[in-house]
């Protein structure tokens, strides 16, 4: 449906804290476009993750850009904590959020990139006003709050519909998804419209090392 080539976020959710830095590193050299950091809060979703001194610690291990999927109830207070420990995109839910468009503008004018989440329910019109705003879409393939889930089949039609608005109101916008992604589904995802896929478990948890699942997740997603 589109001819971007798709880029590998790889989650360090699924990543070994004890060798944290070292994991994100040979991601780098593995061909990694971007890092992709799990913000929960207990609240927003049921689990409880990694803050700003994660960020932090990563910033001079990599050059890449680090993406924090903000799974917070309200991402507002804590935008600039996030920001000056290193962020470089931030990625707001649709759903919970007061006031959606106050909160890309405030990330904007920090000067970062900013995307939008829907949820596996949350239908991809809700996504049409934000859109012109925004610089990517984030669609869950998978409800947010926990890794190792099972990829959920019936959220293929709304990527393709997402890819179809972004071509129509702003090409160039970043399409990804995030959940269950493996080589099985990777195809599936792209073939559909995304052009970003964050894989957690498919990446850190390879028996066979980062490297290889990374560029085996790249084959099945070309």
């Amino acid at each position: 449906m589109h001819a971007k080539p798709v880029k590998l976020a790889p989650s360090i959710l699924s990543a070994d804290f004890a060798n944290l830095g070292s994991q994100v590193a040979e991601a780098e050299r593995a061909g990694a476009e971007r890092i992709h950091v799990d913000v929960m809060d207990g609240h927003f979703v049921p689990n409880l993750t990694m803050g700003a001194p994660i960020v932090q610690s990563l910033r001079p291990v990599t050059r890449l850009p680090l993406e924090i999927h903000m799974m917070i109830t309200d991402p507002d207070l804590f935008v600039d904590e996030f920001s000056e420990a290193g962020a470089d995109l931030f990625l707001v839910h649709w759903e919970g959020n007061n006031n959606l468009s106050r909160t890309v503008q405030r990330i904007r004018a920090l000067g970062k990139r900013v995307g939008v989440v829907i949820n596996p329910a949350t239908p991809a019109a809700m996504l049409e006003e934000i859109l012109p705003e925004i610089d990517q879409v984030l669609v869950m393939t998978v409800n947010p709050g926990f890794g190792h889930q099972h990829f959920i089949h019936s959220t293929l039609p709304k990527i393709r519909r997402v890819r179809n608005m972004i071509e129509q109101i702003k090409p160039g916008c970043d399409l990804e998804v995030d959940g269950g992604i493996d080589a099985t589904t990777a195809p599936l995802v792209v073939e559909a419209g995304a052009n970003v896929l964050v894989a957690g478990s498919a990446i850190f948890g390879h028996p066979e090392g980062i490297a290889a699942a990374m560029k085996l997740l790249a084959a099945s997603g070309s």
